[in-house]
């Protein structure tokens, strides 16, 4: 694509406003942190592309100033006449190879707005990125904010222009106050229309902005909440918990997150999330807190409606696994010569219904306690059905053990549950002489599970359609898991092969970890 326009006139026209390399200001740090947290993003930046690099006036999520223009999304941007949005940017050719995607952050999806002086030069982009793909993009909202917050950008570097260069005449100078205060009251706008509640406070916490949401909501006059007054707005078994939390952050910087019941002006409260993250400067100091609070009632009251039917659908499979346990007992009473039978069958029951706590649906309240036990001991407990006539595994686990938490429970027991049931249906557990091997190890920063049959009946090939075990088994791996499934359907039997992060299996290890190791 040829530009309408040549890169020595563009530069001019970046380096007339004499902001690359000035220091952080908080009008710049505040649009960045704003327009990161509207579009749900880890990273928001004010960006300007120099000659042979792009340098960052505001930046949230980065960290750095400026980055070698050669890896920068932003200058493909200024090819284009407004915007560029890159869903998937593994995907797109422009950047599959680029290092920030192939390496860390690991930048998966990009979305700018061009930054155009009065003469429609480029001289760089507000953007947003994350290390997720969004195949759907932004949301008609989110879009609209970029534009907006964009030509709030630009009448903050014309102001800026006209202070520091004192070019401009007073008529001029007042004519880009009104433009910034236009633009100032187009965000008060934007704010008003956001679905959540936004919020910012002092860095000592001091609450001074809400926008017409919360008053709406709260039902609370306006500047009455000011200060120390949203606490009274909770319900007061929630206050204290909502306090210490917000003291926690305010004294250690750590982002606030926390859900609490809020008064509603109908007088009912209901259950809001609540957070906020940190503005700071050049020095890493505080500067602002901004947050939005969302309302989540209808979802915790679908939550308790899924688990009360997980729970009452869990007692019922329960009963019926403890009625054919006693009918089996009752069985071998009546026929003594079959009690060596029944005895070993009610062993098998007792596992299924133990492997079944952990592959049934589970809130965050029904989620099986794994403790301290380890991969391999889970999944001897899983695989407990399976054992032979003779007392022996036919499927055996081998290899390197892990510590494993409740959190990759749910998602492992789907996984080779999905697959030993598999195998005994139509697998190598289907005949006499089939056995299973399990074998895992570490890979660096990999845990690999790989899953072989043998012995059991020829594999006619590659199915043609996938069961809803299966699928839901490959989304337990690739989704919750953030892993990857691969499938081998040899003739000789079949292969799976799991890849998973290192830490997929104990995150809350990991996240303890990590925590202490910044706090070093």
């Amino acid at each position: 694509m040829t530009a309408p326009w040549n890169e020595a006139d563009r530069l001019s026209a970046l380096h007339g406003y004499d902001i690359l390399d000035t220091e952080r200001e908080p009008a710049y740090d505040d649009i960045a942190a704003l327009i990161a947290r509207l579009c749900d993003a880890p990273i928001g930046v004010i960006n300007l592309i120099d000659a042979d690099r792009q340098w960052f006036k505001a930046e949230v999520g980065l960290g750095v100033r400026e980055t070698p223009l050669e890896t920068s999304f932003c200058r493909h941007a200024l090819l284009e006449q407004e915007r560029m949005v890159v869903p998937d940017a593994a995907l797109d050719l422009r950047f599959a190879c680029n290092p920030l995607v192939t390496e860390a952050p690991g930048l998966r999806f990009y979305a700018g707005v061009l930054l155009k002086d009065d003469d429609g030069l480029p001289l760089g982009t507000l953007c947003i990125l994350d290390t997720k793909p969004r195949p759907e993009g932004l949301t008609d909202l989110q879009t609209q904010a970029l534009d907006v917050l964009s030509r709030q950008v630009m009448n903050l570097m014309r102001l800026r222009r006209v202070l520091k260069t004192d070019r401009e005449t007073a008529a001029s100078l007042g004519e880009a106050a009104g433009a910034l205060a236009e633009s100032e009251a187009k965000f008060r706008v934007l704010a008003d229309s956001m679905p959540q509640m936004v919020w910012s406070t002092l860095p000592n916490g001091f609450h001074d902005y809400y926008n017409a949401r919360w008053y709406e909501f709260t039902g609370a006059p306006s500047g009455s909440t000011d200060g120390e007054g949203w606490n009274d707005m909770f319900h007061p078994d929630d206050r204290e918990r909502a306090w210490a939390a917000w003291r926690r952050s305010l004294e250690t910087g750590e982002l606030y997150e926390i859900e609490y019941r809020l008064r509603h002006h109908s007088g009912v409260y209901r259950w809001t999330l609540g957070r906020a993250a940190p503005i700071r400067d050049e020095q890493g100091r505080i500067t602002r807190w901004f947050g939005t609070c969302t309302d989540i009632d209808d979802l915790k009251r679908v939550e308790q409606s899924r688990e009360l039917l997980s729970q009452e659908l869990s007692h019922r499979i329960k009963n019926i696994f403890a009625v054919v346990s006693a009918l089996i007992a009752l069985s071998a009473r009546q026929y003594p010569e079959a009690k060596a039978f029944a005895a070993s069958f009610r062993t098998r029951i007792n596992a299924l219904a133990r492997a079944h706590e952990f592959v049934r649906p589970h809130t965050e309240t029904s989620a099986p306690t794994v403790g301290t036990m380890t991969l391999h001991a889970f999944l001897e407990t899983l695989f407990r059905p399976y054992t032979g006539p003779d007392g022996e595994p036919r499927l055996r686990v081998t290899g390197e053990d892990t510590v494993f938490d409740d959190q990759a429970a749910t998602s492992v027991a789907l996984l080779f549950h999905e697959l030993a049931t598999n195998a005994a249906k139509y697998g190598a557990l289907s005949t006499e002489e089939g056995r299973v091997d399990l074998h895992t190890r570490h890979a660096d920063d990999r845990f690999i599970l790989e899953w072989r049959e043998q012995g059991g009946p020829p594999v006619p090939g590659v199915p043609t359609k996938s069961g809803f075990g299966s699928s839901l088994a490959a989304m337990s791996v690739e989704g919750q898991l953030g892993g990857r499934l691969t499938h081998d359907w040899a003739p000789t039997g079949l292969s799976v092969v799991a890849d998973l992060p290192a830490t997929a299996l104990s995150r809350r290890r990991a996240a303890l970890k990590e925590k202490t190791e910044s706090l070093a």
